[in-house]
């Protein structure tokens, strides 16, 4: 197993912490030293938030744990789903340099598929993106929920 897949698996252990009426999406975020520093699971429902995505909560995680501003420069973030336009901004904004995500999201996803927020070229700063990576696992998670919460 590579290193961008042990990233994925960890996601993944992130997103099975999810609230049972909550996306199970997670994101883990390491440090330049491949440290983890932070792990979240979506947490709109739990919360009543609707900027509580994974990613969003992964890098406040992480600005916590490294206390030096709001920079996360030398950071990958990896997730178990394409990112949407609010957390591809915040990976963005964020400044972390690689994004690795699972399943691609053909409805709302902005790294490549339906947008590509972070590789526009009029942004100051365009993370390394992988995508795809442990896919078919990633996107039975989310088949999986959504079979138990869609009506037959």
């Amino acid at each position: 197993m590579n290193a961008d897949e042990q990233l994925i698996e960890a996601a993944l252990a992130a997103a099975a912490q999810a609230d049972p009426r909550d996306v199970p999406v997670g994101a883990v975020i390491v440090d330049p030293q491949g440290r983890v520093i932070a792990a979240a699971a979506n947490a709109r429902e739990a919360t009543s938030d609707p900027t509580a995505h994974a990613e969003v909560l992964a890098i406040r995680q992480a600005v916590a744990v490294l206390g030096d501003g709001w920079r996360l420069t030398g950071c990958t973030i990896a997730v178990t789903l394409e990112p949407c336009t609010m957390c591809a901004g915040a990976i963005t904004l964020a400044r972390l340099d690689r994004l690795v995500f699972g399943a691609w999201e053909p409805k709302t996803g902005a790294v490549g598929s339906l947008w590509d927020v972070v590789r526009d070229r009029r942004n100051t700063h365009r993370p390394q993106v992988r995508g795809g990576v442990l896919e078919d696992r990633c996107a039975a998670v989310l088949r999986d929920f959504f079979a138990g919460h869609r009506p037959s």
